[in-house]
């Protein structure tokens, strides 16, 4: 379940008679539980709870329902309780009925309240549903709330108007949606004068049918868009006169409405009687666009960039340095000033601007510090100088990008509200502003330069292929010159696999003028691309969230070089994490924020997470394209190995049509059928059968014995097919393999040796490389690498996270998955020279490896390397390893990956030097 079921089900559940039988399964149900789940419970199977009234759910909460007065002496019985703590529930929960109490006992958070009210806390209990999110969101329940009482209005109006649900009306109703939330708002927030003027009009003067209700809003809507001394004369009715003219376009154009049924009237003047001023305009945005988004419907989070979030773009980019000048500043009243005016003059842009959660949140915070300033100048009241045109944003969705403008208006006038007082900011609220400084279009195909022009930096234009046309006049001139802009975003990521044609054209775009192996780049390099031309004729610094996949693998030396080239450098990142939101069923995508500039400061920050997930900031003199502290260098494929290491090879490749390769049980009918085929009969392995556990076998003949082989009927008729389908190849290569159907197109093995195996693909989630030994005499494909009778101490240094961070580093990722290189990964790996000590002792740790394993047959690969399952025996195998190795590197262990990757490439430096070197 979402947010808004989960808000929706609990309103229900304390609208209802208690019933303290029935309340602990009504809960869990509220919650998420299936059916079949809560019917165990109901019979007591899964219900280990000693206590009357009580509901015990393994691993989730421990309920009971009590006599009226008794709720806090029997929470505290709920808390002590042995099967609590046996069971690791996370919350406990007591109610009479009448009030009602729980605590998070991880978090040792608690909730008492009366028990109608339950319904305006229900994110307390979100991680029952799986939903983990942020603790501002958790705690915005009335935005959870009004999104769906807002959801239930939209889908009856669609329901009642189905013209307007399709493509060419969709607009109408999206901005219909929107001229209801600002009336919603202005009425709670006294920019309507009178209380409930809006919902209280239309509740009086609408029919109880709701037949008139479109004819009224209408006459609303009408109203607000004609100034006071011109409604007689526009035959605005006297009833809609009170209402304030509002201008800014909102109310502009057409002002015909959908009609209402009698359900729709009753959820109106529901969502109505809401708090309106308790609106968060930071995912104002996001909640109508959970409401109008077709496919993402009534999921709050879908759409939701959390502050903390957006704050790790934006504090780094230009909010710390604006902050620290506060701090120097302490009350000097000039250089508050200076810091006020520098202040007034920076333009925010947001290019992928979505319903402009950045813009609205760096507003935000520049209005924090410019009030600040103005309390210690002795100004408290005095009026913003920060013009809402200074921050800009492109948008492909018009609908986005109109709500984007209104929350920026909601955000302006909330923060007046907050510094200067309520009177003052109505006085200066209405009429709005017509001029819109949103733009609607392809940020990729849009010159930025026109959305937010350079004046007064005294740059020049021109001499960049990007703006060879003349510069147009930006939609609105900004009101104060020769700022900085500083550009941020959260751009679509789409990987290559998955770009539209368009999507595709408009890479073509901004690289082919650049490189011809642009196809390949993440739909996000392109707003990278766009910041870097246009820091080139700008005073603008950038940063971006991105998908990991640009700074790793084969997008690093397509994509950098080209950012490089145009003087950028990375000034600040974060390192790879989750960006997660608030929907229980997303789990987030793994993301990394880059910023770049042309003049960064000389002392670099990273950003990344320690083995508690504490956020450990680092200075550096350089960040290079993997987001490391070190020298901006670009890793290479490598065909050979530069010291005594094995040598790693792909295995062969069968091309053969299914004839080649088969399961045990075809195995075994072969096998029945002549036994002399037993010795040409060879267990195979490629990722899925060494990770999964799948049993495969294949026909395996050297040329001496193909006489031999030929004369078994099954392999006759086998080759055959093998020849055949080689012959009908369009590849000359494979042509060529029918002169040899009894093997396999390449062979790179002889069919004895012992395989040291590293599977081509395999899950990101696992905390170390799945590498392994294959029994003597295996064969393997081109699914995976083998290392032929090579030292055990090779493992060791797979098996490790040092070599685990750099094959995911530099050698990337096919969709989530690591992709496994020997040209790129292994043969670049940088090793210390290893002592006769050094490689007895990685013998060691490969074998406790591999004898933690045995321990535990017939568990596979993949069953023992579940983060959420591994052996401790095993764990504590690679974790003796990793120590072992990294005291080889710098004598201790590594306090986190971005350690371990600066040594390597501080290595990986030397070890190309040494290459190179005459």
């Amino acid at each position: 379940m979402n947010a808004v079921e989960i808000e929706e089900a609990v309103s229900q559940l304390v609208s209802q008679p208690f019933d303290p039988d029935e309340f602990p399964f009504a809960f869990l149900e509220a919650y998420g539980n299936k059916e079949t789940t809560v019917k165990r419970l109901r019979k007591g199977n899964s219900n280990k709870s000693k206590m009357e009234g009580g509901v015990l759910q393994r691993n989730n909460i421990h309920i009971a329902t009590c006599e009226p007065g008794a709720v806090a002496d029997t929470l505290r019985q709920l808390q002590e309780a042995p099967e609590t703590a046996k069971n690791k529930a996370k919350f406990v929960l007591a109610t009479d009925g009448e009030e009602l109490q729980a605590e998070n006992l991880n978090s040792g958070e608690t909730l008492a309240c009366a028990y109608p009210d339950f319904h305006q806390h229900f994110t307390f209990f979100f991680e029952l549903a799986g939903i983990s999110t942020v603790k501002e969101i958790r705690e915005s329940s009335f935005d959870i709330k009004a999104t769906g009482r807002l959801n239930k209005l939209y889908m009856e109006l669609l329901r009642a108007n189905p013209d307007w649900a399709t493509p060419e009306r969709k607009q109408d109703m999206n901005h219909f949606m929107a001229r209801l939330i600002f009336c919603f708002f202005a009425e709670d927030t006294n920019i309507f004068e009178g209380d409930n003027l809006f919902t209280g009009t239309v509740e009086q003067m609408s029919a109880p049918d709701a037949s008139n209700m479109h004819e009224i809003i209408g006459e609303l809507f009408r109203a607000m868009d004609v100034k006071a001394e011109e409604r007689e004369a526009q035959g605005i009715r006297t009833w809609a006169r009170k209402f304030p003219y509002v201008n800014g376009e909102l109310f502009s154009g057409a002002t015909d409405c959908p009609r209402f049924t009698k359900i729709a009237r009753s959820y109106l003047l529901h969502v109505g009687r809401l708090d309106w001023q308790q609106i968060n305009p930071d995912i104002f945005g996001s909640m109508i666009q959970a409401v109008a988004d077709e496919d993402e419907r009534g999921s709050l989070g879908m759409h939701y960039t959390s502050v903390p979030n957006i704050l790790k773009v934006l504090n780094p980019l230009f909010l710390d340095e604006l902050r620290e000048q506060l701090e120097e500043a302490g009350d000097n009243p000039r250089k508050l000033l200076n810091l006020r005016k520098r202040i007034a003059r920076i333009r925010v842009f947001d290019p992928a601007c979505g319903s402009g959660n950045f813009l609205v949140i760096a507003y935000k915070q520049l209005r924090e510090i410019e009030h600040e300033i103005n309390r210690r100048r002795g100004e408290p009241d005095r009026p913003t100088e920060i013009p809402l045109t200074n921050f800009r944003g492109i948008e492909i969705k018009g609908f986005s990008a109109e709500i984007a403008r209104l929350a920026l208006i909601i955000a302006e006038y909330q923060c007046d509200v907050l510094y200067l007082g309520q009177q003052l900011a109505l006085a200066e609220f209405l009429p709005l502003d017509a001029e819109n400084w949103i733009t609607c279009g392809n940020a990729l195909r849009i010159n930025w330069l026109t959305v937010c022009p350079p004046t007064g930096t005294g740059v020049e234009l021109g001499g960049d292929d990007l703006f060879s046309t003349p510069l147009q006049q930006a939609q609105i001139d900004f009101e104060n010159e020769g700022g900085e802009t500083f550009i941020c975003g959260n751009p679509p990521y789409l990987g290559s696999t998955w770009q539209s044609k368009e999507q595709k054209s408009d890479l073509k775009e901004i690289f082919a003028k650049y490189t011809k192996t642009w196809k390949s780049l993440d739909y996000v390099a392109g707003w990278f691309m766009k910041a870097a031309e246009y820091g080139t004729q700008t005073n603008a610094a950038s940063a971006f969230v991105s998908t990991n996949s640009i700074c790793q693998g084969q997008q690093v030396p397509i994509l950098w070089p080209l950012i490089f080239k145009k003087k950028h450098e990375i000034s600040f990142a974060h390192t790879s994490f989750k960006w997660a939101n608030l929907a229980s069923y997303n789990a987030g995508v793994t993301v990394v924020i880059v910023g770049i500039s042309r003049q960064p400061n000389k002392v670099r920050r990273l950003f990344s997470f320690d083995e508690q997930n504490e956020t450990i900031e680092k200075k550096a003199e350089n960040i290079n394209a993997y987001l490391v502290p070190a020298s901006n260098i670009i890793v290479k494929k490598s065909s050979t190995v530069q010291d005594s290491r094995g040598i790693i090879e792909a295995g062969g490749k069968p091309v053969e049509g299914g004839n080649l390769l088969f399961d045990a049980e075809e195995a075994r009918r072969i096998i029945d059928v002549d036994y002399r085929a037993i010795q040409f009969i060879k267990r195979v392995y490629g990722s899925s059968e060494f990770i999964k556990g799948d049993v495969r076998y294949c026909v395996w003949v050297s040329d001496e014995n193909k006489s031999l082989a030929s004369e078994i009927a099954d392999f006759q008729d086998r080759f055959r097919a093998v020849a055949q389908k080689r012959l009908g190849s369009p590849k000359a290569a494979t042509n060529r393999g029918a002169e040899w159907p009894h093997r396999f197109e390449e062979v790179k093995q002889l069919g004895d040796e012992q395989i040291i195996i590293m599977p081509k693909v395999s899950s990101e989630s696992r905390e170390f490389l799945p590498v392994g030994i294959l029994p003597k005499g295996s064969i393997i494909t081109d699914l995976a690498f083998g290392m032929f009778d090579a030292p055990l101490w090779n493992l060791a240094l797979i098996a490790s996270k040092l070599h685990l961070v750099w094959i995911a580093t530099v050698c990337g990722q096919l969709e989530t998955r690591i992709r496994y290189s020997n040209t790129l990964g292994w043969n670049t790996f940088p090793v210390p020279k290893l002592t006769t000590k050094n490689k007895e002792d990685l013998t060691r740790c490969a074998e406790d490896i591999l004898l933690a394993r045995e321990r535990h047959f017939p568990a596979t690969i993949a069953d023992l390397y579940d983060p959420e399952k591994m052996p401790e025996d095993l764990r504590h195998a690679h974790e003796r390893n990793d120590e072992v190795l990294e005291r080889i590197y710098i004598g201790r262990r590594f306090k986190n990956d971005t350690e371990r990757l600066e040594k390597l490439f501080e290595l990986y430096t030397e070890m190309t030097a040494k290459k190179d070197r005459p």
